[in-house]
């Protein structure tokens, strides 16, 4: 029985192609960081910290902690004491970035009936940023943690793993305490989204953008846009989500 909802951030809740987002967003971060740390090759580190960041699951280290330690090498910066500067970045000129991005009414409404029928809700964004910059794209998504009590929100803060990594969805269960026959995943991306999953045995619905193609019929336990899971959900189609045996 269907106790809990993922939900994906880009491209699902909120209109944000990285394709668009990450060159302009690369741009204001190196902007930035040369003002600020007087570094001029940030973002190229950047990328490489990601990298590092991202091939790594261990439980021991969050991936701030597995990205921070390795701008440090590419650096040899003293980054304890520059760390915090970033937020004055992610509450200022990050939000420059909102301009690029689409606010679907859909996603309000549908976390709004989620939370009427007593779901609990994560928003599983891959957990690559930090806590900031996921917070001010909900709330150009119009889905603000200042209006919605979600049950956790996926940070480079506080997860030890990204997606695709079954790690990373495997976290969250632990996190939560649900098992995965009672939670759902919504998300655009087959890869990182829907596959790792629907292999963990979680139901998923993949939100399918205009000129997609549904790679694999049988893997999603449905799919289409978010008014057209909005309508499953308030016809009771959670509900009928339960385990073959």
């Amino acid at each position: 029985m269907i106790k809990t909802i993922l939900f994906d951030l880009d491209d699902t809740l909120l209109g944000n192609s990285m394709d668009t987002f990450l060159p302009q967003y690369f741009a204001l971060l190196q902007d930035y960081a040369t003002r600020v740390l007087k570094v001029e090759n940030f973002v190229p580190s950047v990328l490489q910290a990601t990298k590092v960041m991202a091939q790594d699951t261990d439980p021991a280290a969050t991936n701030y902690e597995i990205f921070w330690r390795a701008i440090n090498q590419l650096l040899d910066l003293d980054f304890s004491m520059s760390e915090g500067l970033f937020d004055d970045f992610y509450l200022g000129d990050f939000n420059q970035l909102q301009g690029i991005t689409q606010t679907f009414p859909a996603a309000a409404e549908l976390i709004r009936a989620c939370f009427r029928q007593g779901y609990q809700i994560v928003i599983a964004t891959n957990p690559m940023f930090p806590r900031l910059a996921v917070e001010a794209r909900l709330t150009w998504a119009g889905v603000p943690t200042a209006e919605f009590s979600y049950k956790l929100v996926t940070t480079i803060e506080n997860m030890h793993a990204t997606k695709p990594h079954q790690a990373y969805y495997r976290e969250i269960l632990a996190k939560i305490n649900c098992a995965p026959e009672d939670a759902l995943m919504v998300g655009d991306d087959w890869q990182r989204d829907i596959e790792p999953a629907a292999g963990l045995g979680l139901f998923t619905y993949w939100i399918q953008l205009p000129e997609t193609t549904l790679p694999d019929a049988t893997l999603p336990s449905a799919h289409g846009t978010l008014e057209e899971l909005l309508a499953r959900i308030e016809s009771g189609w959670l509900q009928q989500l339960t385990v073959a045996t």
